[in-house]
Parts: C-alpha cells; structure tokens; sequence
C-alpha cells in the first residue's frame, strides 16, 4: 500500500475515529459525525483524448461524461470498454473548541496519487479535507438555538435538534469556536 492511499484512509478514519468518541482531547469535544460511502462499478463508453472527456455507463445505462483535468495523465491508456470500480467515502465531523477567542477561518488539504509503473491503468485515489471554524456569537437556550459566525462572515443560526445535545448546550459560552471537518477519499481503479 502507499504512503499516500495509507496517508487518505487514515485520515478518514482519524475523523471518524476522533468524533466518535466523547473524551476531551487538546480542549476539543466532539459534537457530532456522519459519514456516506459509495461504491459504483461501470464501464467505459467512450473517450475524447482531444478534449479529456471521458462517458461512462450511468444509472439505467444513461451515459455520464466525465471532463479530466491534465492531471489524469494516464488517460491514453484509458480504452472502450474497461471497467471502473469508483468509491468515494464523505464524513463530516462537528467538533466544539473549549477555548474562548478562537476566530472564524477555513483552510483545506489534499493529495493525489495516479497509476504507476506496475499498474499503468489508469486511476488513483485522492482525498480531501476542508475545516471551516465559525465562532459562537449567541446561545438561545429556550428555542436551543445557536447562532454562529462563519468565515465569509454571515451570521447563521442554527437549530440544536439531538435532545443530548439540547441538555449540552448550557456549557456553551459566546466565543467558542464549533469546527465543522468535511473529509471526502475518492478511489478509481480501472481494469480490462
């Protein structure tokens, strides 16, 4: 396995892990988490090498064309009619800072890896990781509302609907920062 396939499953599984488990680690609690996979396996029906477009089977053999950026670069060994085995793996994690003074902010991280010598067919993995911190600025404990400061700077409120959650939100103090952790690992592998 590579370092970078082991590097995308382990930080899927950090943030499924993390927002599992209630225990207080480096002043962050976890809030909440979900996460979604798919598997879909189809075939390719066409190729346009000139305009890096690529047409697959979809629902009901309807076709889905695919446009590829200039990083797929093993797409001319790409032919009609071989198999695609696609998995994509979406979590998001809700984690609440403990500190107070914490501001709003985004930052994202990801990775690719592509065939190789050994498997020259095309595909790879890639993940993905976005962090959007917005800053607690009013808690209503009778509606169980919670109004949060976003990056981009537009106040939303957001209504606290899990009863644990409804009985945690006392703890709450105008300030903290709620971090929301969207993770998406995307594997394509292709054979004939």
């Amino acid at each position: 396995m590579t370092p970078l396939c082991t590097l995308a499953r382990a930080v899927a599984l950090a943030t499924l892990v993390a927002t599992a488990s209630f225990t207080v680690q480096a002043a962050d609690i976890p809030i909440a988490s979900e996460a979604l996979e798919s598997h879909i396996k189809t075939e390719v029906t066409a190729i346009d090498q000139a305009s890096r477009q690529v047409t697959v089977k979809g629902a009901n053999d309807k076709p889905v064309t695919f446009q590829l950026t200039e990083k797929a670069k093993a797409l001319p060994n790409l032919k009609v009619g071989d198999q695609v085995d696609i998995e994509v793996t979406r979590a998001v994690a809700y984690v609440l800072n403990t500190d107070v003074g914490g501001a709003p902010k985004a930052s994202e991280e990801s990775g690719t890896i592509r065939a190789t010598q050994a498997n020259p067919n095309p595909g790879g993995e890639a993940f993905r990781q976005v962090r959007v911190t917005s800053q607690i600025k009013k808690i209503d404990l009778k509606t169980h509302q919670v109004s949060l400061l976003p990056p981009e700077g537009k106040l939303q409120v957001v209504k606290v609907e899990n009863p644990d959650l409804q009985k945690r939100m006392k703890n709450l103090k105008v300030g903290q920062t709620v971090d929301a952790i969207y993770t998406e690992v995307l594997k394509i592998k292709t054979s004939r």
